[in-house]
């Protein structure tokens, strides 16, 4: 029988990323701002670490990862610059009890459009690069900027909305296929909605699929640009089953959870 690569010869895959979502495990600062809002405000919270449930979340989330054989088709972690990020980051994805990247480990990058809202709060301040680099040699920071904060102002959550649209942006510019992002409950809602905004999903599943992040959740989304994709070719792939089929097919393997977002317009121009 001619494989379904056979019968749909195009390169749609070429269109498709498929993104692991995980939030950070439980934080100190998730435990305080449960019982005092104001409690965020405090310094003795900054660049808030995780708890030991935090750590605890952490390592169970990573033997989910491997004992179902994601780790080993993650191509880059993509994380924010926050301890309690890369704390999250390392621990699911990095080389286990040695501090050192391994070629049997995936790439983990720190990307500042990914870190929580910036301002004010010292929670969301993060370390000097100097200090990141010293905890986390085996990471990225090629693209980490130490003058964005402001003290005194709280990035809007339009702000926020925006700094995703580029965090898209330039994930789906990378050659890599099967990324991890490894963010914030507020950011992480928002690639979603941005996601979910520019696609034919069904408006009324929308609430569920963005629902809050609880800490070390993990959600996983197949992403196809079908503007890149002739009509007639289109409708011959009408279905999440034959979708993930042919993904399957094209070495694309861990998508048997993930939910299917049809893009209706490019998310680069």
């Amino acid at each position: 029988m001619e494989s379904i690569e056979g019968q749909f010869p195009y390169p749609w895959h070429q269109h498709c990323k498929i993104l692991h979502l995980v939030r950070h495990g439980q934080a100190l600062h998730n435990v305080e701002g449960d019982k005092n809002p104001e409690a965020l405000l405090s310094p003795n919270l900054f660049d808030a670490q995780l708890t030991p449930l935090g750590l605890k979340q952490v390592a169970k989330l990573r033997n989910e990862v491997h004992a179902s054989g994601l780790f080993n088709r993650i191509e880059l972690v993509v994380t924010s610059p926050l301890s309690r990020a890369m704390e999250t980051a390392s621990g699911c994805f990095g080389r286990e009890g040695e501090n050192a990247v391994s070629s049997s480990t995936p790439k983990i990058m720190a990307v500042e459009l990914c870190r929580d809202r910036l301002g004010v709060r010292p929670c969301d301040m993060r370390r000097k690069m100097s200090d990141c680099r010293s905890r986390f040699p085996w990471i990225d920071f090629s693209m980490a900027n130490d003058n964005l904060w402001n003290p005194e102002l709280r990035e809007s959550e339009e702000e926020l909305a925006k700094r995703v649209i580029k965090l898209l942006n330039w994930v789906w510019k990378r050659p890599e296929k099967e990324i991890v992002v490894v963010s914030h409950g507020l950011v992480l809602q928002h690639i979603l909605i941005n996601l979910l905004a520019n696609s034919d999903f069904n408006p009324t599943l929308t609430p569920a699929l963005c629902k809050r992040f609880d800490n070390c959740e993990l959600r996983s989304v197949v992403v196809l640009d079908t503007s890149k994709i002739e009509r007639e070719r289109w409708a011959w792939l009408c279905s999440d089953d034959k979708a993930k089929d042919v993904l399957k097919q094209c070495g694309h393997h861990s998508i048997d959870v993930a939910t299917c977002i049809y893009l209706k317009s490019s998310l680069v121009a």
